[in-house]
């Protein structure tokens, strides 16, 4: 297992993961960083917890709607995938924020 540090609405987490992933978790952490500072405004900016909920909120929102929708072509064992490394992200947040 590599570790990797992300950079997610202005705080660092390292987080495990498997040997070949960080293209992919860049990827991602590119894609969440386009959304960053929605989630910020959202938040109030009162503190980078509240502003990970809104963040989350935002990628959920869009999931959800890729669900409902899915582009034509797209499979749902894809969409499957999609979520349960969003879900992994997600965990990764909450046990880095709750151990800050």
């Amino acid at each position: 297992m590599a570790e990797i540090t992300l950079t997610i609405a202005g705080r660092s987490y390292s987080i495990a993961a498997r040997e070949g992933d960080e293209p992919h978790l860049r990827h991602l952490e590119a894609m969440i960083a386009r959304h960053a500072e929605a989630a910020h405004r959202a938040s109030g900016g009162l503190n980078a917890e509240r502003t990970l909920v809104y963040l989350l909120l935002i990628l959920a929102d869009m999931l959800d709607e890729s669900e409902r929708n899915p582009p034509a072509g797209v499979s749902p064992v894809l969409l499957d995938r999609i979520a349960d490394r969003l879900e992994a992200v997600a965990a990764a947040l909450e046990e880095d924020a709750a151990s800050a």
